[in-house]
Order: structure tokens, then sequence, then C-alpha cells
């Protein structure tokens, strides 16, 4: 018999506090094996709990999903936040800011970003949860960037080209370099190429109108 398992499933880790233990469960399991180690068993004995618990918090693994993007589209927002926090106060330097911490993210956490982007808003909403402002927690992300896109927006334009362009930048670049695409002879470049790609949020914006001839 294992002794260092069994040990683990005594362990009272929930705290009084087991759809958070439950989600933090899935969120290691997520980290440590990808999505196809996601189970509710799998949860359920990570969290050191009967295997029938998640059933009590969730509705099947649909809804444990659900509740691993709630949090991590929180930590997500933190990462943007907190990168904001320490670097260029200006409109200008925020804005990379929170595209750097966008970057961070998903190079700590690239599970967690292939999680949020691969839930539904409506199974989002489908989530059984516990805490109010739940919900609230899948749109702070993208209302981050949007307040920090919204000084670079003409008059009269619609803001979601701009927040759009940024986007598509920070995402794309953040998808590229998870691979390690950037790292060559040992030395990792990602850092030294994001600053040079965010120059183009120097050119964010709608297009200019043709001019009539």
């Amino acid at each position: 018999m294992n002794t260092h398992s069994a040990a683990a499933r005594k362990k009272p880790h929930h705290h009084g506090n087991l759809r958070s233990a439950l989600v933090q469960a899935g969120i290691d399991l997520l980290e440590d094996g990808g999505l196809p180690a996601l189970t509710l068993r799998k949860c359920a004995a990570q969290a050191g709990v009967s295997h029938a618990a998640p059933a009590h918090h969730f509705n099947g693994i649909d809804g444990l999903k659900a509740a691993i993007a709630q949090e991590a589209f929180r930590r997500f927002s933190a990462s943007m936040l907190a990168a904001a926090d320490t670097g260029d106060p200006s409109p200008q330097g925020r804005l990379k800011s929170i595209c750097r911490g966008y970057l961070h993210f998903g190079q700590a956490h690239p599970a967690l970003l292939q999680m949020i982007f691969g839930v539904t808003p409506e199974e989002m909403e489908a989530a059984d949860t516990d805490s109010p402002g739940d919900h609230e927690k899948g749109t702070n992300a993208y209302q981050i960037l949007s307040e920090a896109c919204a000084p670079f927006v003409p008059a009269g334009t619609d803001p979601r080209i701009v927040e759009i362009q940024v986007w598509s930048l920070a995402h794309g670049f953040t998808l590229l370099a998870l691979p390690g695409r950037f790292i060559e002879d040992g030395i990792d470049h990602t850092e030294a190429l994001f600053d040079q790609v965010m120059t183009l949020l120097h050119h964010v914006g709608p297009a200019p109108s043709p001019t009539s001839p």
C-alpha cells in the first residue's frame, strides 16, 4: 500500500471551503498533466475527499471546467493588473504592461490560458457557483484591456477596433512564445522580442478613411 498516497487522501486540504479546494485541485491536475488529466474522480482524490464530493458543487465535469475557468480569469486579470501597477504609468506604458502581464500569465500557466479560451460564455454561466459575483470574473480581464485601450480610441470610433488590435497582438505573441520558440542556443529572447513587437502599440487605432480623389 502506498502510505504517502493514503496520508495525502486523509489530509484536510479544504479548510472549510471544499469548493475552492476542488477548484485548486483541478488547477493542479491541469498544470501537471493538461486537460486529459482533469476528471472529477482525480480532482476529488487530489483534494483528499470522497469521489462523490464534486457532485455537490459542480454540474458534472463541464461545471468543474467552468469553475476553473472563472478562477483562471481572476488570476489572469490579477497578472495584468500587477504588471500595470509596477510599470510605466503613462497610458502607452500601462497598455504595454498589461500586454506583458498577459504574456507572463501564459508563460507561467499555459494550461489555464487554454482553459480560459476553451470555455464558452454559456458554459461559464452554467457553472454552479457558491460565491456572489463569480459570473463577473470572466469579464474582468477584457474590461482591464478595454480601459487601457480607451485613451487610444478616436472619438466616434467603435472601441472594439482598438481593443481587438491590441488583444490580437498580445494573444498572438503569447501563443507563439509558449513552445519556447524564441529560445535560441540556450538564450531566451522572448522579452527582447516582446519589447520590439509591442512598438506596434504606437500605431493602434482604426485605419484612416480613404479620401476622395
